[in-house]
Order: structure tokens, then C-alpha cells, then sequence
């Protein structure tokens, strides 16, 4: 293979902010995903380019105790969705310190790149809320 690409998905089993229970399983969540790139130094020449390995951290985010209908709901969740990506962001910055991009910059595309699942589930709850 020309170039070293390696996969390392940490899942994170039993997170903070996910609980595990039958209930909350029927119950939708939005799934937040922080990913960084990690350059290994060659020591020799690797025809076609860097290794890289592609680091990802994925969290949970519950909803079974919020009334999404509500924006005090929908404002939480955006909030443990972003404090979601930090978290996961900042484990992938404690085992690989020199990946790319920043921390922070990580945080904010996770949080960018989760919303969609947040604004899909706030819509579907006002639209029942409204029916009822």
C-alpha cells in the first residue's frame, strides 16, 4: 500500500452522558462524533505520502429527560452536545497530544456535525407537540 492509513475508533462504553437502560433505548439520541488526525514521523521514505491515523471518540447524548418542544429543552441539548464534543475531543487530545486539528477547533466541528440530529429531533418534537 502506498500510503499507511490506520483506523483507531475508541469506542467509549457506558460515557457520562449516555444511560444504558432498556427504556432509554427506545428513546432517540444524538450521536457525537470528534475525529482528529494523527502524523506519524517517517524514518525512512514511504512512497506516497505521511502515515496518518484517523482518531475518532463518539458519545451519547440523551434526550429522555428533556421536553424538546420546548426551547429550554432544545437549548440543553445543544449544550450536552457540545459539552459532548469537548469531552471527547479532550480524550483524544490526552492519548495523542500532537493530533490535528486543535482541540478546540475538534469540539466545534463535532458540535457543527451532530446539530443536524439535534435539529431533526427538536422539528419531530414540535410537530408532535403541536398534533397533541
Amino acid at each position: 500500500m502506498n500510503t499507511i492509513l490506520g483506523r483507531v475508533v475508541l469506542g467509549v462504553a457506558g460515557a457520562m452522558l449516555v444511560i444504558g437502560s432498556a427504556i432509554a433505548q427506545d428513546v432517540p439520541e444524538v450521536t457525537v462524533q470528534a475525529k482528529r488526525i494523527l502524523t506519524t514521523k517517517v524514518t525512512e521514505r514511504v512512497e506516497g505520502g505521511i502515515p496518518l491515523q484517523d482518531i475518532s471518540v463518539s458519545y451519547g447524548v440523551k434526550t429522555s429527560d428533556l421536553d424538546l418542544s420546548t426551547h429550554s429543552g432544545a437549548t440543553v441539548l445543544e449544550q450536552r452536545v457540545k459539552d459532548a464534543a469537548t469531552l471527547a475531543c479532550k480524550e483524544i487530545s490526552r492519548q495523542y497530544p500532537d493530533a490535528t486539528p486543535s482541540e478546540l477547533e475538534c469540539a466545534k466541528t463535532a458540535a457543527e456535525k451532530a446539530m443536524p440530529q439535534v435539529k431533526q429531533l427538536v422539528a419531530s418534537a414540535e410537530k408532535a407537540h403541536n398534533r397533541g
